[in-house]
């Protein structure tokens, strides 16, 4: 497959997989308003392939602020941990929504250290959660 391009058909079939929102904050298009970009779980930059098993969605900010990374240190064990993969692992045993549904808590070495580099509680998505959180849109209860 090539380095770049994504197939209509495969670009909908990670769609439906991801249910069409963001593998790391679960933020979906239909809140934002946009659709979500295609994730390269390993970067190209680091020798990843276009491929099913490489692609996820992200939301933009979740998408630059992950950039090339593919590991992080977790604080909590001083240790350089691979970054939470959204097409492997379940979100729920890596992190945990705050009691009032704003933050998002890692619960694991790699959720921890992916909270911090892919700043998942930024001064400007804590205030949209908010938002949402106020009207019942927010956190997905799934």
């Amino acid at each position: 497959m090539s380095r770049r391009r994504i197939s209509i058909a495969l670009q909908k079939k990670i769609r439906e997989q991801a249910r069409y929102r963001c593998g790391y904050c679960l933020t979906s298009e239909t809140l934002i308003g946009m659709k979500m970009e295609f994730e390269h779980l390993i970067p190209l930059a680091a020798d990843g392939e276009t491929s099913e098993e490489n692609l996820w969605l992200a939301c933009r900010r979740c998408n630059e602020f992950k950039a090339t990374q593919t590991h992080a240190l977790d604080a909590e064990t001083d240790t350089n941990v691979a970054l939470f993969n959204p097409r492997t692992q379940k979100w729920h045993e890596h992190f945990q929504w705050s009691a009032d549904g704003t933050e998002i808590l890692g619960i694991s070495p790699n959720g921890r250290a992916s909270v911090i580099a892919l700043k998942l509680n930024n001064e400007i998505i804590l205030v949209s959660r908010r938002l949402w959180v106020s009207v019942g849109w927010f956190p997905p209860q799934d």
